[in-house]
């Protein structure tokens, strides 16, 4: 009787062991210190640049000078996220985000192996490997500026690829679908054009365009005082703003981006329902804001 307790003690600690290292979360954080924030993004340029990275753009979130987004990815991811064709490309730019807290600037950046696995993970064939490995450079790439470790929550690698929050809500295959238009052109114009008249209190952050494959992702900065970031980000949670912007992805003829149902509670996971419903107009809200972008 004794070993059999000894035993079922072993295996109960033994899986609690397995259980922690299936979780992962959806950023990593450095503590920078009391260094100014523009040291740490004059570090954070320099590194992404002599390892050939792009930025493709930055902006600060709710218009507050506070916190800072810096977007980039490079020829390795984007030749990644086009090996999966349902909306593969709204992963093929990671983020940095800085915001300061008690007088120190903490630098925060996407978990790529959380983001691929979302995106990602009903898809993969034999990515596998090719993904573990991205996820660890960029992890190594940062290491070299702090000390990292996990920030935001967690969930279960296992769950990641079919994540929905609740019950009846949304998944990743299950888009908020914007517009449909006559052509890829027409719809990269419309989107374009109404970005650069910052149509609905929004800025373009980023564009990633693939003409050959005709799709297109667009990083929307959402600065709406009562509807967009400066409403919903203080209540979910600033930190967490390695999540933004907001994204359109355009494919072909069709626009669409991901229901703020599945997206927020994706990126903000430790979010409770008491919060959830706090910002219960904020996922429509966003989708109609991302259609005025859609629209002639």
């Amino acid at each position: 009787m004794k070993r059999a307790i000894i035993i079922y003690a072993i295996l109960f600690l033994t899986s609690i062991g397995i259980a922690k290292t299936q979780s992962i979360s959806p950023f990593y954080k450095i503590d920078y210190g009391e260094k100014s924030e523009a040291a740490a993004v004059q570090n954070i340029k320099l590194l992404l640049a002599k390892n050939n990275f792009q930025v493709l753009g930055s902006y600060h979130p709710e218009k507050n000078k506070q916190l800072l987004v810096i977007a980039f990815t490079d020829e390795t991811l984007k030749k990644l996220c086009l090996q999966f064709p349902d909306r593969g490309a709204l992963a093929g730019v990671l983020k940095v985000g800085l915001y300061k807290k008690n007088g120190k600037t903490i630098i925060t950046f996407n978990n790529p192996e959380y983001i691929f696995l979302a995106y990602w993970g009903k898809q993969l064939t034999n990515q596998k490997e090719k993904l573990e490995k991205y996820s660890n450079r960029i992890k190594n790439l940062f290491s070299s500026i702090g000390k990292i470790e996990p920030f935001g929550g967690s969930l279960s690698k296992k769950e990641l690829p079919g994540y929905h929050y609740k019950i009846f809500m949304p998944y990743f295959t299950d888009p908020d679908k914007l517009a449909t238009f006559s052509s890829f052109k027409t719809g990269l114009d419309i989107i374009r054009q109404n970005l650069k008249q910052e149509k609905g209190d929004t800025q373009g952050v980023y564009e990633l365009i693939f003409p050959d494959k005709q799709i297109a992702v667009f990083g929307v900065g959402l600065l709406n005082p009562e509807t967009g970031e400066p409403h919903f980000l203080p209540i979910i949670g600033e930190s967490h703003l390695a999540a933004l912007p907001y994204q359109i992805i355009l494919q072909g003829k069709e626009a669409t981006s991901l229901p703020g149902k599945y997206r927020l509670a994706l990126f903000w996971p430790e979010l409770s329902m008491g919060t959830f419903m706090k910002i219960m107009t904020t996922p429509g809200e966003i989708r109609e804001t991302l259609k005025m972008l859609t629209e002639k």
